[in-house]
């Protein structure tokens, strides 16, 4: 029997730490020149749009060499080459790694107390004991992506409040047009990780992922985690989504909303300028907050996407420092992507404008207590749910579509046993 990547990671920064590793030096002299390689996610404009980076970076510093990764499986691949010491110079940390796990594996670029000011996103995404160890590429609002055309052909044209106004208007897109109402990209089996996203926006709480982490039963009626994934069950159970989820394929996806042959997909708002480039106009694509409602207000968690780190075990790590600072600062990622910059003096993108008509509320979490950093995810990789990895949903759309022999409630009846299993043993 394998052991779970994420224990497998475990053991690595285990021995790391027992081994006295505190990264290697050797061929770095601390100054800026020669090659990194760079592990990215974006199979889609690595060999265009990153080009166009290696060259500005490279004109910036003479001397320089930067070369691409680009991997499709980048959560699967990348947790696995982890457990050596080959992993990239600048790599995106995966979603995987516990926040105590942060020190073995990758270089600290400053503590929040200096980074907090210019950057967003450093007070509680990847940090540990007050030291920042990775710069976002982009930022998101959470929420569903949409093909503004076939909504509209079905009658909707405001944002659904709750999550039976959601279903009701799959149904009216199911009836009314030819389009598949909600793409799961089960196949990928990230993009089920998607959902996660919708934590905090579900309640509006900033402290939704501390409450989380102290939670035995989220899956119980009228929690986050039950309104969540019983909006996915439901809608898989009623057939609006995909005929065979096991078929999907995610680039495909893109300009099948695009073009309208599939309405809605569950994204962070990154997803909205890649939909746009796939659609004949960029107006056919929207972009609405999770259906849900508190206090009568929609609410959005803007947070980090990936972030940008450094290999401990870089020989590079001067360069490396660099390339980050050049991507946060001076590449305009963010921005051309429709994100939020993390930058924290620029404003918020046009991709946006959906939810701000719709009066949404933009919220970040609060940092954790000290000692709790990442304590949900590291509850739910012990507990073999990881939180955002898509897997623990795939079973979700098995169950939902008659593929394995369980019912939304014994699905979340095994959640909440195992979440509240290992909650006990980890404190």
């Amino acid at each position: 029997m394998k052991k779970p990547l994420a224990g497998l990671l475990a053991l690595a920064a285990t021995a790391l730490a027992l081994a006295g590793c505190g990264g290697d030096d050797a061929g770095d002299d601390g100054k800026i020149g020669g090659e990194i390689t760079v592990l990215t996610q974006r199979t889609d404009i690595v060999n265009t749009v990153f080009q166009d980076y290696k060259k500005k970076f490279e004109a910036k510093y003479p001397g320089t060499t930067v070369k691409f990764e680009a991997i499709t499986d980048y959560e699967g691949e990348v947790r696995v080459r982890m457990n050596t010491d080959d992993y990239g110079d600048v790599l995106l940390i995966p979603n995987s790694v516990n926040a105590d796990q942060l020190p073995s594996f990758f270089e600290p670029l400053g503590t929040v107390d200096e980074l907090q000011g210019k950057y967003r996103f450093v007070r509680t995404e990847q940090t540990f004991g007050g030291k920042v160890y990775g710069l976002a590429i982009t930022g998101n609002a959470q929420g569903y992506v949409f093909n503004r055309k076939i909504w509209t052909q079905a009658g909707v044209t405001q944002p659904p409040k709750t999550p039976q106004e959601f279903l009701d208007a799959l149904k009216a897109i199911k009836e009314k047009t030819s389009a598949t109402p909600l793409y799961t990209n089960y196949k990928d089996g990230w993009p089920l990780g998607q959902w996660e996203g919708s934590r905090g926006s579900v309640s509006g709480d900033p402290d939704a992922a501390i409450k989380l982490a102290k939670d035995d039963s989220p899956w119980a009626a009228g929690k986050e985690h039950f309104i969540i994934d019983s909006l996915l069950y439901d809608a898989v159970k009623a057939g609006y989504t995909e005929a065979d989820p096991t078929t999907t394929n995610w680039e495909q996806s893109k300009g099948l909303l695009g073009t309208g042959k599939i309405a809605t997909m569950m994204l962070g708002s990154w997803s909205v300028v890649q939909m746009q480039q796939a659609a004949p106009s960029a107006d056919d694509i929207g972009y609405w907050p999770f259906p849900n409602q508190t206090g009568g207000k929609f609410h959005t968690v803007v947070s980090g996407d990936y972030k940008n780190a450094i290999n401990i075990h870089s020989k590079n790590k001067a360069t490396a420092r660099a390339w980050i600072d050049w991507f946060t600062d001076e590449s305009n990622y963010a921005t051309d992507q429709g994100g939020v910059s993390p930058l924290k003096t620029a404003g918020m993108p046009k991709t946006l404008e959906g939810l701000t008509a719709a009066q949404t509320e933009f919220i970040e979490f609060n940092p954790a207590p000290k000692g709790e950093e990442g304590l949900a995810e590291k509850i739910g990789n012990a507990a073999e749910i990881a939180l955002y990895d898509g897997k623990y949903r795939q079973g979700i759309v098995d169950a939902a579509r008659g593929a394995k022999n369980q019912s939304k409630e014994q699905i979340f009846a095994d959640l909440n046993k195992k979440w509240a299993d290992t909650r006990a043993k980890l404190k």
